[in-house]
């Protein structure tokens, strides 16, 4: 059972990343895995589309755990115009890592906490902007193998030995780069009413 003073908890997402973040805050939570379609609409900023799927993924579960404070959580990568999937394969990650080499990556993490039973929902959205230092095919080749960041946007993985090819980060929380802005959400969690720590 549901501790009564303390709401229930869950996280629309499977991502491992975002479940090992979240613990860190010591709430016992729960997750889901959300059905949402994360294409793109034509010509979706970057920001709009990370905060719609944001969510999305949230109302998804709402019917699943209508009691409950419901995570959902997105983030898209972009070089200029052009997105940053998770690449999947080792030749998208080259491909990717190449586009990246020298140049600025603006990521936006966007978070919606669902309170299920009032229907209230607050969101944001969390940049952060990773300047990239320029390597080499072999340094590529290099980290691809060490680290095998295929299902990572950006196909860098920052926590790891993707700091490797960092320049310089500029953004308010570094956990958002990894995938859950924890410092926003454990403001829309007291704003519900959850003590922290």
């Amino acid at each position: 059972m549901p501790d009564p003073f303390r709401p229930r908890l869950v996280l629309a997402s499977t991502s491992r990343y975002r479940q090992k973040l979240l613990a860190r805050l010591g709430i016992p939570f729960e997750t889901t895995a959300p059905n949402v379609d994360e294409s793109p609409a034509a010509g979706e900023m970057p920001q709009a589309l990370a905060l719609r799927l944001a969510c999305a993924k949230a109302q998804a579960a709402q019917a699943a755990f209508p009691d409950a404070l419901i995570i959902g959580c997105d983030q898209v990568a972009a070089v200029g115009a052009t997105l940053l999937n998770k690449p999947g394969t080792h030749a998208r990650a080259v491909e990717q890592l190449k586009l990246m080499s020298g140049k600025q990556i603006a990521f936006f993490t966007a978070l919606c906490l669902l309170n299920a039973r009032s229907l209230q929902r607050q969101t944001a959205i969390v940049p952060v902007t990773v300047h990239m230092r320029e390597f080499s095919t072999g340094q590529i080749e290099r980290y691809l193998q060490a680290e095998r960041p295929y299902d990572c946007a950006g196909s860098a993985r920052i926590e790891g030995l993707g700091i490797t090819l960092v320049a310089r980060l500029d953004g308010d929380d570094p956990n958002a780069l990894i995938g859950l802005p924890l410092i926003k959400l454990c403001d829309m969690l007291r704003n519900e009413g959850v003590d922290l720590p």
